[in-house]
């Protein structure tokens, strides 16, 4: 079945790039109605931005979507990989600025959220974007595909210079949830060298070792280090899910990306959507709702995220 939040939830936040502070607000939706980024500070015009594949306008650094009035939301990754990866389908989301917050850097605190008011069941059987035929997309050295699987999966893998991130690969079925225990806290991560150069363009100006894994020369410059070994590739998979999210409606298939990012993922999408014989649009059976990202989540599964 299709889902939405029992209840709203707020949180106030900074925008990682923008360096302003946003209030931002998560409502219930009704079945069949997807999610939707309203800018609530914004009155002369559209103000709603569709969570989809073609609204997306930008993906340098994140990933930044627009409606036809140029009306803009951006950084909406962790938000989506959260909703996404708690199984909720149906979701207004208010926000009184341009940027989602950072929180973190990672997608813990909307889980946190999403999972404390809980998960409401609607009386509509949920959709699925099932993949028939292979399809991918590269650019250079960077490679994304989605391949037909009973399963939805997600296999990454990162090549980094700096010895301190390296190279790391993971392989994660995102049934039940797994997103919540094996992703969710996994934060942003640059380099040093990065961040002076996008404060000097105007850019990651809300940034700090409270939202992002900073490394330098083979060193990790937060305290506390990584919250995990392949902390940086599991972010790469939460930013993959989020980006997946905009296909509007869960995603029945393989994805695999190399050296990928957001631009590739919507990229993908676009492809997807522009083979008709590569997918279809059905309604999930009971087995394969049942495998779908969020269902059978307990709050405690977060506590499980170390």
């Amino acid at each position: 079945m299709q889902t939405t939040l029992n209840t709203t939830f707020t949180l106030i936040g900074t925008g990682l790039h923008s360096g302003r502070p946003a209030r931002l607000r998560v409502t219930p939706a009704p079945a069949d109605f997807g999610v939707e980024f309203r800018r609530i500070d914004v009155t002369d015009r559209n103000s709603r931005i569709p969570a989809r594949f073609d609204s997306v306008n930008d993906t340098v650094l994140c990933t930044r979507l627009s409606n036809n009035d140029g009306v803009e939301v951006s950084t909406v990754e962790h938000l989506m990989a959260a909703l996404s990866g708690c199984g909720v389908h149906n979701a207004i989301v208010e926000i009184d600025g341009p940027e989602i917050p950072i929180m973190d850097g990672s997608s813990a605190r909307f889980v946190q959220e999403i999972l404390s008011v809980g998960i409401a069941t609607l009386d509509r059987p949920a959709k699925i974007l099932r993949i028939l035929k292979p399809v991918s997309v590269t650019d250079g050295n960077a490679f994304a595909e989605l391949l037909p699987s009973d399963e939805f999966e997600i296999d990454f893998r990162i090549e980094f210079e700096d010895s301190a991130i390296g190279e790391q690969q993971h392989v994660l079925n995102m049934k039940n949830g797994s997103f919540v225990r094996e992703l969710s806290d996994c934060r942003t991560f640059c380099l040093h060298s990065d961040v002076d150069h996008m404060n000097s363009i105007g850019l990651a100006l809300g940034g700090s070792l409270d939202n992002a894994v900073v490394v330098e020369d083979g060193k990790i410059l937060n305290p506390e280090g990584f919250r995990r070994s392949d902390e940086c590739v599991r972010h790469k998979m939460l930013d993959a899910l989020g980006d997946l999210a905009l296909a509007g409606m869960p995603v029945l298939g393989r994805y695999r990306g190399v050296r990928a990012g957001h631009r590739m993922t919507n990229l993908l999408l676009r492809a997807v959507f522009d083979t008709p014989d590569a997918f279809e649009i059905i309604e999930a059976d009971g087995a394969q709702a049942a495998r779908l990202p969020g269902v059978g989540l307990k709050i405690d599964d977060l506590a499980m995220a170390v």
